[in-house]
């Protein structure tokens, strides 16, 4: 028996609003998007094109509290605070320090390997009936250690992903080599994943899923949502030329711009914070980049797309309207150019975005308590692109009135 066909308006066209249209609509929805920029034009432009179906560790994690305090000496390395920041965010790192307790990240790793599992399994097959299995590369990924003592800090968290059936293999010497030539002499381990996958350029991947979309009915519409209105019997949005929108149900994917819409609307407390990320993408031909490079210990990633070689990655803490720091770009350029002797490092375009980022590293899903008929769905972190498909099919039960595939009880969204 199929679902009632109802009017649904989702807020963001990012990657995870552009999945949860496609979902939707092909659930025979009526189903229009909302942005104020365009398909796929801010956080979704230019991530690291990652599909990390294996990364099932949480942020929030004892490994971090230990790390944390050297990183923050560094404010060009792999985490970062702006002062001026910093109190606005205490009360944030407050929360991401008690889900790094042993019980509460033993509960985070369920639900990630739960949900990265559903997102490897939708993401294939929806990638299959776009049509769209080309823009997918399948090389995996090369994660790289410079002594024994970095690959043996690394042990505990592969027994994790070996105990939840993530393939992987440690490889030195000439494996090495064979993985990515021409890397420095200073790595004397690595570990590939061959399952881990990269999209060929994340825009265009986005920009071809919104196509599929479309095909099935859903359209798009540029405008700023300025607010939530209710009336106690329907809830509408609120443009920013005065009218409003109404449909019978609201999904809100608006990505780390997600609660400023909230704030005026609910009591509901959901602390939403922005991990910035910083690149820059070189010209083809920079250096030939086989497979997703992952230089932990630094928080950064090289990765090879159809358009050049993306050098980026890291967390600097500093909100939404702080002017961009550069120079982490730089740094990590810098990095990469010691990493990889003979890359070419002219010519490259810098770019920042912003993650929604949550402090126990999972995402909201589900239904506002005091307004049911408006669902939320964003705060994936660095993880967007990765789960995208889930999250539009989760939301697409909740939709649909069916018992979501997995267990999302640990993303409910007052759950803080």
């Amino acid at each position: 028996m199929s679902s009632p066909r109802v009017s649904i308006t989702i807020v963001g066209a990012g990657i995870v609003g552009i999945a949860t249209a496609a979902l939707l609509s092909e659930a025979g929805h009526t189903v229009t998007v909302i942005d104020r920029t365009g398909i796929a034009e801010e956080t979704s432009r230019g991530n690291a094109a990652a599909l990390a179906f294996s990364d099932i560790m949480p942020l929030a994690s004892p490994k971090i509290l230990l790390k944390a305090p050297k990183w923050l000496l560094d404010p060009l390395g792999p985490l970062s605070i702006r002062p001026s920041y910093l109190p606005k965010l205490a009360q944030w790192l407050w929360q991401f320090c008690r889900a790094s307790l042993p019980s509460r990240f033993e509960a985070s790793v369920t639900t990630q390997s739960d949900l990265m599992r559903l997102a490897e399994k939708e993401m294939m097959a929806l990638v299959d009936r776009a049509g769209m299995a080309a823009r997918v590369r399948h090389d995996g990924s090369l994660e790289l250690y410079e002594s024994e003592a970095q690959f043996q800090a690394s042990a505990n968290g592969w027994k994790r992903r070996a105990d939840a059936g993530i393939a992987f293999e440690h490889v030195r010497g000439q494996r090495l080599e064979e993985l990515q030539p021409g890397l420095s002499p200073r790595f004397v381990a690595g570990t590939f994943v061959p399952g881990w996958k990269t999209v060929s350029e994340p825009q265009a991947f986005a920009k071809a899923l919104w196509a599929h979309a479309e095909r099935n009915g859903a359209v798009f519409e540029k405008a700023q949502v300025v607010a939530l209105e209710s009336n106690g019997a329907k809830t509408s949005l609120r443009l920013a030329d005065g009218s409003l929108r109404e449909s019978d149900k609201i999904v809100i994917c608006g990505g780390a711009w997600s609660t400023r819409l909230l704030r005026t609307f609910t009591s509901l407390h959901i602390p939403l914070e922005t991990e910035r990320g910083y690149n820059t993408t070189l010209p083809q031909g920079a250096f030939d980049v086989k497979r997703q490079l992952i230089f932990g210990s630094h928080g950064f990633v090289i990765t090879p797309l159809e358009t050049g070689v993306r050098v980026g990655g890291a967390v600097e803490f500093a909100g939404l309207d702080l002017p961009p720091n550069y120079a982490r770009s730089k740094a990590m350029l810098d990095k990469a150019a010691n990493f990889l002797p003979g890359l070419k490092t002219g010519g490259g375009t810098e770019w920042m975005g912003f993650r929604p980022s949550l402090p126990d590293t999972l995402p909201v899903i589900g239904a506002l308590p005091e307004h049911p008929s408006v669902l939320l769905g964003f705060g994936n972190g660095h993880l967007g692109l990765t789960q995208s498909v889930a999250m539009g099919k989760l939301i697409t039960d909740l939709v649909d009135g069916r018992a979501p595939g997995i267990d999302i009880t640990a993303c409910r969204p007052d759950r803080f």
